[in-house]
């Protein structure tokens, strides 16, 4: 609808009802219940063609009386003060929607008088990028040129708990309240905010998925699988809904939530100025769930606000129903999490890489291995430095393998003598060469190696593939006792190795060894004294052609190419 610059104003008829007792004679003075109670509503932007508003939802009230001395509204039964009588409400409902709203207006001795009215209000609030994003739903345009969301079938995301993440659930208080400290009030507010730290919320919560479609009417329509449990925040308000007494904290009850809710969105109305929680900027929209629908953790809310949201997190935060005084917060993904996910205890960032500066790969962090001569592995390829070989290039590191005749070149990165690590979680953001023939390794090798030599020196190898299985990764470690052909190796199917980028990791410390792919733990291995992983390592990047795990190189052959996006080291 247009916005339009007039404005009906629509005046209703006198109801007063009075409350208290009134006397003629007080030594006060005489007490008169407040009378002619006038409303004049003004619903922003109503005209003839639209008589509920421009949308906006904005709607002005202005009420006067006799014998009054000031005014409360009452919304949905929370009242708002205006001792002028003059107030602004902004309706948030999408569509044309009744409300019903009651003044009270105040007379002195404590008499007042009210008065009731509906009013139908017409919100046409959108987020047209968070439902997309929630439902992964296209978004297109109109002839106008505004953003829509248009589809023919229903399309659907699911959304997970993000156990794997710190705040998965987190609590912190919503406002400030007043309680006597030496007999002075004082504003008081929860001392911290709380976050679940990583894998430790209840189970019977992070199975939950939550699933939101984009319907060809238009409509947003979301349903909660809880696996039939849902987790119960210890309050009784919260859990008389299953029997239960509150007495033991939070718990779990068999509670079906399966039923489809009907979702709109609408701006905050909350004041939120008062929260002392981590430092957000909120998005400022609203989900709104019917049927009691709720996401994951039941505090009696059907009202979440967006803090944050893209195609693979959501952060959201809600008031308890029953508790005004405590505020919690949820974490999704829409990238399911792994059942044996890395928890890191190395968290601090102390090198990185980003190949964010195109050319050749910053000095200051590698060298190369240069020649030929199998490097004992049978392989085929010489070792270059030249930038058809290896080149920083759009953000990745690109290490090309490249036909050269009857022969091949590519190139081998190493941080020898430059970057070079004990201990850590060590991660590679790479996407792998599709070719058969190609064998792409991410690995890293004592320190030590020029002075004790291989295998003496341990040998870590973060990532291999082998260049006749394009389908499946493997990790693999050498030292004394296990090398050649040998050392513990445990390998994944990964489909996408050669189309997307995954996250290769290492995890290494004093006590094991763990390797995992996309934060999934999938090959683990006792460390101790008696191996060499207890020194300082360094990397090497590399693709080899051929060789005891290239094997034959496809006779088409022309050119391939591993891309690495990072390598961030934390200890």
């Amino acid at each position: 609808m247009k916005k339009l610059k007039n404005i009906y104003t629509l005046f209703f008829s006198l109801v007063i009802t009075f409350f208290g007792c009134q006397e003629n004679e007080y030594e006060f003075g005489q007490i008169v219940a407040p009378s002619n109670i006038n409303v004049s509503v003004e619903i922003v932007g109503a005209d003839e063609n639209n008589p509920f508003g421009d949308g906006s939802g904005f709607v002005n009230f202005t009420t006067t009386a006799d014998n009054s001395s000031s005014y409360v509204y009452y919304f949905n039964d929370i009242p708002e003060t205006a001792p002028s009588g003059m107030t602004t409400k902004r309706f948030t409902k999408v569509g044309v929607n009744r409300y019903q709203i009651t003044i009270k207006a105040n007379g002195n001795g404590g008499v007042s008088s009210s008065k009731t009215l509906e009013v139908e209000v017409f919100s046409s609030f959108s987020d047209v990028e968070a439902e997309s994003f929630l439902s992964s739903a296209p978004i297109t345009q109109d002839s106008d040129g505004n953003d829509i969301i248009g589809v023919a079938a229903p399309v659907s995301k699911t959304w997970y708990i993000a156990k794997n993440q710190t705040g998965a659930l987190g609590v912190g208080p919503s406002l400030a309240f007043d309680i006597q400290i030496n007999g002075s009030p004082t504003q008081y507010y929860f001392p911290a905010f709380f976050a679940a730290p990583a894998g430790t919320a209840n189970d019977c919560f992070t199975d939950d998925e939550l699933t939101f479609t984009k319907n060809a009417d238009g409509s947003l329509t979301y349903v909660l699988d809880n696996k039939g449990q849902t987790f119960f925040n210890g309050n009784a308000a919260h859990q008389t809904v299953v029997g239960g007494s509150g007495a033991n904290g939070d718990e779990c009850f068999d509670f079906d939530a399966s039923a489809q809710s009907t979702v709109s969105l609408s701006p905050t109305s909350e004041d939120w100025s008062q929260v002392q929680d981590p430092a957000f900027t909120p998005r400022g929209t609203v989900l709104n769930f019917t049927n009691n629908g709720f996401m994951g953790y039941y505090v009696s809310s059907t009202t979440y606000e967006i803090l944050e949201i893209s195609e693979t997190e959501m952060h959201v935060r809600t008031l308890d129903a029953a508790d005004p005084n405590l505020v919690w917060y949820l974490k999704f993904t829409s990238v399911k999490p792994a059942d044996n996910a890395l928890n890191t205890a190395f968290t601090n960032l102390v090198w990185e890489d980003n190949f964010n500066t195109d050319g050749a790969p910053n000095a200051a962090n590698w060298t190369y291995d240069l020649g030929a001569g199998g490097w004992g592995n049978g392989e085929l390829q010489t070792y270059t430095n030249n930038a058809e070989n290896v080149i920083v290039e759009g953000g990745s590191l690109k290490i090309k393998a490249k036909a050269n005749g009857s022969s091949y070149t590519s190139a081998r990165l190493k941080s020898e003598g430059l970057r070079e690590f004990t201990y850590g979680r060590f991660e590679i953001r790479a996407k792998l060469p599709a070719s058969q023939g190609t064998w792409p390794a991410l690995w890293m090798l004592g320190a030590n190696f020029s002075q004790v030599s291989w295998p003496a020196s341990g040998e870590i190898d973060i990532l291999e593939q082998r260049g006749d299985d394009k389908n499946t990764v493997f990790s693999t470690l050498h030292y004394p006792g296990n090398f050649g052909g040998g050392g513990p190796s445990q390998s994944k199917e990964l489909t996408t190795s050669t189309t997307e980028f995954h996250n290769y990791s290492v995890e290494w410390s004093a006590a094991e060894i763990k390797f995992a792919i996309d934060n999934e733990v999938y090959h683990t291995l006792p460390n101790d004294a008696t191996l060499p992983f207890n020194a300082d390592f360094f990397f090497i990047l590399n693709v080899a052609m051929g060789g005891t795990l290239g094997g034959t190189v496809d006779p088409a052959f022309t050119e391939d190419m591993m891309e690495i996006d990072y390598i961030k080291v934390f200890q």
